[in-house]
């Protein structure tokens, strides 16, 4: 990374971000500087001039003329800081918070607009280079107010476009990695996953994907059962660097939870003995072996199992 790739992204991103606006008037009629001020009054109510400035990085001067324009035309309230008398809090009005809303809307049909010309795989590769860029750079303060997680924190989600592959991919590669596991069990879960995509109910099945700093780390799926009321846990995945902070933990009770609200009254799954991280996980959930018979697998000598869990139970 040079000073001369820097400056050749913000290049980019400017003339990106020039053509979201060309000829459309997008912040009509206001200046950008204008809009971004009415942005962070709509997403934060406890904003005074001081907040703003320091946020913003404006000449206190120019925050002064811009409020007064907005207080002049019925946008904003100003009233005595709860946190500090001294201070005057900065509140929209009705008027000003419609006139957000319609900025708002805008730039959404901008953006989505640019991203109707992003193919769906790319456009998971696209907002994972976004937050890890903004993550490097410092922008942690932004994207909490955004809602976004915190640093280490896991956050299990549903299967965006490419998850499902991504499913499959991790799986292959990690299993031949620590395993020795050849491609007849990568074919095992590409099939699993295809009758998943092409066929499932969402009230009785799902796919997690667990993400940790705005990376995809782990995923699990719960399934219906050939048995009657019973639920199939399979494909518990937790990448070797996010192991240690509770992925699979997370993972394995979001499917016990969804299962047992779902109506099923029993859990089940298939692993291998050679899995020894996942049968730990699996006993804290209160799940007990009830069989086990040798097999050839996946290229390899293993020793299968199959656990199960009463949902009528707690452990």
């Amino acid at each position: 990374m040079t000073v001369q790739d820097v400056r050749a992204f913000n290049r980019f991103y400017t003339r990106l971000i020039g053509a979201l606006d060309y000829g459309r008037h997008l912040y009509a009629p206001y200046t950008l500087t204008e809009t971004r001020v009415l942005y962070e009054l709509a997403h934060d109510r406890e904003l005074d001039a001081a907040d703003l400035r320091e946020r913003l990085s404006l000449d206190a001067g120019y925050l002064s003329r811009i409020l007064n324009k907005y207080e002049e035309a019925g946008l904003i309230g100003r009233a005595p800081s709860r946190a500090d008398s001294r201070r005057r809090r900065v509140t929209l009005t009705d008027r000003g918070r419609e006139a957000a809303a319609t900025l708002d809307e805008r730039a959404r049909e901008r953006v989505g607009e640019l991203l109707e010309a992003v193919a769906p795989d790319d456009r998971v590769r696209l907002a994972g280079a976004m937050r890890e860029i903004r993550g490097i750079l410092g922008d942690e303060p932004e994207r909490r107010r955004e809602g976004a997680a915190d640093p280490g924190e896991v956050v299990l989600r549903e299967p965006l476009p490419g998850d499902l592959g991504w499913i499959v991919q991790r799986n292959a590669v990690l299993y031949a990695a620590e395993y020795g596991w050849n491609a007849e069990y990568e074919g095992l879960v590409a099939r699993i996953v295809a009758g998943f995509a092409e066929d499932h109910d969402p009230a009785l099945e799902r796919v997690w994907i667990a993400e940790l700093d705005g990376r995809p780390v782990g995923c699990v799926m719960c399934v219906r059962d050939e048995a009657p009321g019973t639920a199939r846990l399979r494909l518990l995945l937790v990448e070797p660097g996010a192991r240690g902070h509770g992925v699979g933990d997370r993972l394995v009770g979001a499917v016990v939870g969804f299962a047992r609200d779902a109506g099923y009254r029993h859990l089940v799954l298939w692993t291998n003995d050679v899995l020894s991280g996942a049968r730990r996980l699996y006993q804290r959930y209160g799940f007990t072996l009830v069989g086990e018979k040798p097999h050839r697998s996946f290229g390899q000598d293993l020793v299968g199992q199959d656990w199960h869990l009463d949902l009528g139970r707690t452990p």
